[in-house]
Order: C-alpha cells, then sequence, then structure tokens
C-alpha cells in the first residue's frame, strides 16, 4: 500500500501532464518512398521509443537488432518480414497445440459429431455438453496462447502488431456458437500472411473463412431469405467505414451478392443439378452453394454486377478494396493505431493516395505513414491499451526467459477489459486513449506491474487446463491459480530470479529519459522489486 500511495501522490501530476502532451500533432509531409532511405536516422530517434512502436515493446534483444542495421533498415525488414523463426523451445510449444497439429475441417467434423452426442444426452447427462463446451475452450485458449508467445518472441514484430491489428479490425467475438474453434485457424490461415500484404488479399481470406461467416450469420444467408447482417458490416467496419458514402440499397444488394456464400461440415457436397455443379465451390469448410444463390444482377455503388455465381463477389471486393472511402477508412485506422488518436488529415490523406496507388498495399501504405514527420513526433506519446502495456512489460522484463504458462498474462488482459477476441460487437476494441486510461484501469496495471516485477512464477511453470481457466477463457474475471506439474515436464523451468530491471545498465540509461518527478520516485526505492515495480508502472512505462 505505501508503494502504491507513493507512486499515486507523486506520480498522478506527471501522468496528467503527460496525457495532456499527446494530442494534435503537426501536420507534416509523407514520405512516399517504397525503399529503405535515411528518414528516421536523420530523425535522431531515441531508440527505445521507435522500439515501443514498431515493436510490442523495447528490450536489449531488439535494440541490439536495431543498432547492428539501423533506424530505416529495421523498419524494411519488419514491413518486409514473412516469415517467423522462433526460439525452439517456443516453437515446440507450438507445434504441440491441437491448432497447429489438427486441420480445421477434420477438428469440426470432431467437434461436431460430439455435439451432437451432447443433444441426444440432453436433459437426462449434462456430461457430454460439459465437455465439449470446455474443449472449445481450450481450443480458443490455444489460439490466444500461440499469438502471445508469438507477440514476445517472434523477430517480426510489426507482422505481429499487424496480425493483432487486423484480427481487432475483422473482429469475431470468441463467446458466439462454436467460433471459439475456429479462432486459431481464422488468425493463421486468413490473417497473418496477408498481415503486410495486399488488402483485397486479406479482405477475401475474411469473407471466405467459416469463423466470420457464422459470426455474421452469411451461411443463413440465401435467395428469397436475405440475411444482411454481414454484408452491413462488411461496408461499414471492413472496408468503406460509416459514412464511406453507401446508401441501405448498397448494403441490400450486396447482401444478395453474398447468396450461397456459407459453410459445410459435412464431407459431401450437396447434390444439385449439373449446370449448377459446374460453378460449386468447396475449400475447407467455406462453400459456395448455387443453389442458394440468388443469380439476378445486381447494382452495388452505381456498379451493375451480373449475376453468376461466385465471380460476383470477386468482382465487389474489388470495386470495395478500391474505393477512396476504403482507402481513407483503413488509413484513418492505421494512423489512429501507429501514430495518435487524431491524425491529421494531411497524414491520412497522404496514406490513403499511397494506398490507392499501390491498389492496397498495406506496408507501403504503413511506410508512407513510418516516415511522415508527424509519426517522428508522435513517438513516446501514444497511450498504450492493455494488450500494449502488458506485452512491453512482459518483453522487457522476461527478455531471454521462455514462458510456458500464457496463463497469467491471459487473467491480466482480462483484468484490464481486454481479453483477445473477447469484444463482443464486431467493431473491435478502441484504439484511443480515453478508453483506457481510468484511474480503476491505473490502479490494475500498478499490481500487475508489481506481480510481473516480482518475477511471476506461474509464468514459468506448465498449466493443467481448469474450469477457472475455462471461465477466464470466457472473460470471467476471475483469478486462475496456476496448477503446476513436475519439473520434469519438458519446457518447465523453476522460478527464475526476479526481472534484473534496477540492475540493467539498458533500463537505467532508459529510465534517465524520464521526467524528474519519476526519476525522484525512483531514486528513493529501497529494494530491486520496488524500483522495477515503480518503472514499468511509471507514467513514461504507459505511452509508446
Amino acid at each position: 500500500m505505501k508503494i502504491q500511495s507513493k507512486l499515486q501522490q507523486v506520480l498522478g501530476a506527471s501522468l496528467l501532464v503527460l496525457l495532456a502532451a499527446c494530442s494534435n500533432l503537426p501536420q507534416q509531409h509523407a514520405d512516399n518512398s517504397s525503399q529503405p532511405g535515411k528518414t528516421l536516422a536523420q530523425a535522431a530517434l531515441v531508440p527505445e521509443q521507435l522500439l515501443n512502436r514498431l515493436t510490442w515493446g523495447s528490450n536489449p534483444s531488439s535494440l541490439q537488432v536495431l543498432q547492428a542495421v539501423g533506424p530505416d533498415r529495421y523498419l524494411d525488414q519488419q514491413l518486409r518480414a514473412r516469415s517467423t523463426v522462433l526460439p525452439p523451445a517456443i516453437q515446440s510449444q507450438i507445434d504441440a497445440m491441437t491448432i497447429s497439429r489438427q486441420p480445421l475441417p477434420e477438428l469440426m467434423r470432431d467437434l461436431e459429431a460430439r455435439r451432437l452426442a451432447s443433444e441426444q444426452q440432453k436433459d437426462t447427462d449434462d456430461t457430454l455438453r460439459k465437455e465439449y463446451q470446455q474443449e472449445l475452450t481450450r481450443l480458443a485458449r490455444e489460439a490466444s496462447t500461440r499469438a502471445l508467445l508469438r507477440d514476445i518472441y517472434s523477430p517480426n514484430q510489426l507482422q505481429e502488431q499487424m496480425s493483432w491489428f487486423w484480427m481487432n479490425h475483422f473482429n469475431i467475438h470468441n463467446g458466439k456458437a462454436n467460433v471459439r474453434a475456429m479462432l486459431g485457424d481464422f488468425e493463421e490461415q486468413a490473417i497473418r500472411p496477408y498481415a503486410l500484404g495486399n488488402f483485397r488479399d486479406l479482405l477475401r481470406a475474411t469473407v471466405t473463412h467459416p469463423a466470420m461467416l457464422r459470426y455474421l450469420d452469411n451461411e443463413h444467408n440465401a435467395a428469397n431469405r436475405n440475411n444482411e447482417n454481414y454484408a452491413r458490416e462488411l461496408m461499414e467496419l471492413h472496408t468503406m467505414g460509416v459514412n464511406g458514402g453507401y446508401s441501405q440499397k448498397d448494403v441490400q444488394e450486396l447482401a444478395r451478392v453474398l447468396t450461397g456464400v456459407g459453410i459445410n461440415l459435412s464431407k459431401d457436397a450437396p447434390r444439385m443439378k449439373p449446370e449448377l455443379e459446374k460453378i460449386y465451390l468447396r475449400q475447407g469448410l467455406f462453400e459456395f452453394n448455387p443453389q442458394r444463390h440468388d443469380f439476378g444482377d445486381k447494382l452495388v455503388l452505381g456498379k451493375t454486377i451480373k449475376g453468376r455465381g461466385m465471380a460476383e463477389l470477386d468482382e465487389v471486393l474489388v470495386l470495395l478494396s478500391r474505393q477512396p472511402a476504403t482507402a481513407s477508412f483503413v488509413s484513418q485506422k492505421l494512423a489512429t493505431f501507429f501514430v495518435s488518436d487524431t491524425p491529421s488529415k494531411n497524414l491520412t490523406d497522404k496514406m490513403a493516395q499511397r494506398f490507392l496507388q499501390t491498389d492496397g498495399d498495406i506496408a507501403a501504405t504503413l511506410r508512407t505513414m513510418f516516415n511522415s514527420q508527424e509519426f517522428i513526433a508522435s513517438l513516446g506519446k501514444k497511450f498504450k491499451d492493455p494488450l500494449h502495456f502488458m506485452l512491453a512489460s512482459v518483453r522487457l522484463a522476461y527478455d531471454g526467459n521462455t514462458i510456458v504458462n500464457t496463463g497469467p498474462m491471459l487473467n491480466w488482459l482480462n483484468m484490464m477489459g481486454q481479453q483477445l477476441n473477447g469484444r463482443q460487437t464486431p467493431d473491435g476494441y478502441a484504439l484511443n486513449e480515453s478508453s483506457w486510461a481510468s484511474s480503476g484501469q491505473m490502479t490494475v496495471r500498478f499490481d500487475i506491474a508489481r506481480s510481473i516485477a516480482g518475477g511471476n512464477p506461474a509464468l514459468f511453470r506448465a498449466e493443467n487446463q481448469t474450469p477457472q481457466a475455462a471461465q477466464a477463457m470466457q472473460g470471467m474475471q476471475t483469478s486462475v491459480p496456476a496448477q503446476t506439474t513436475p519439473a520434469t515436464v519438458p519446457g518447465t523451468q523453476e522460478k527464475p530470479q526476479p526481472p534484473a530491471l534496477a540492475a540493467s545498465s539498458y533500463v537505467k540509461k532508459w529510465s534517465t529519459q524520464f521526467s524528474p518527478a519519476t526519476q525522484t520516485v525512483l531514486n528513493q526505492t529501497r529494494t530491486p522489486q520496488e524500483w522495477n515495480t515503480l518503472f514499468l508502472a511509471s507514467p513514461e512505462m504507459m505511452r509508446r
């Protein structure tokens, strides 16, 4: 209590000052070059601040890489990153997961058989239903664990940030039906391969993934029984934005284009006339069933779409991805995530122009943003959402350690209100400061900083799945007690020593850039653990 009181009293004023310092950054010209130049090097940036924006959090390992190649080449490598090589101990954890070993069609058919079996025992025995729900939760937990391990250990940090950004942009809530079991595949197949690629390819991958089709009800969209839910979100949230200039009639027509686009869990294709068989399409669980499709012509955004089947959807996705409204909406959201809650119109216009010039090249659009003076001026001022705060603290405190249990991290995210795939509405979590900077949030963050600073032992002991852990994945605000296994379990570590932040020359040098008020508090600490806690909970560590 004494430590927390000291933080609140001495750093409170500093926090308010810093909260006010990040608004209304100056409008500057953006460099649209597609090749690495010397923009960042010439800006003489603080390395930790640049890393805190390009990665999930600066640490000595990332600084070493940055210093070896320079900031501009480092940015170029991050923008071009595709394949990821993880530490063997981390990769082995991922390889052992069900979602890594079992193809989605096989996995979902097995789960469907279990669901049907549980339905047969309804009102007599609830055991099978509980086991089925627990398995869905376990698979969702695997997906979250895999994402967190990559976020912490992947050298391709920008790719991991962009994977989360697009997972949030194309948000799917884990509480609907059995989509929990599909989330890992959605990220692996529909998001990560395109996170720094072409927006149209990314858009098509999400449109044809069963998780999205189930979440937004398009599997029920058929000729003469139109369901407009997905068509509306496709325009409002995924492409053009709520003020993108489309009409309700455009939504209705797009819904007609999407008729017959759905899911088939069986191994067999439906029977149909020979002429329809020619345009029937099946890829994994995705299915375009022409028997359910409206073959009439449609008028979307002023363009006539001739009724001919799945090709209609491909034509409309090109149309949507090339809309100036889409370029502006995506650019605005990217700039809000990486630059400021209120990025200038000058910056977002230049990003949108680059987006259109390159036909939706995400990396090129990002490069325009990263090379802008507005981005450079914003470093150290963007407020961290809960995920950024937690990952930055863990990456710094445990750089070089192998985490084998992400349970505590999942709990911390629950406590801060940003559970992975936990946003119930399809708009995803807010990216602005006001959504996360409450006094209650700061109190929770202090408690998490104290837990990390003390060398949280549960992170380094393997955990068995428990009912409490299942509740945590469903958004319950409860503590998940670590279930430990014998030390002989592969990958299990003894508890490491508390993070040596107070003795780290890297951290000490970083802390000299902090405000006088923060440095005064740090100098008054009596133990390394207290120093660690106050460093991680400082106002400066709330920003990136």
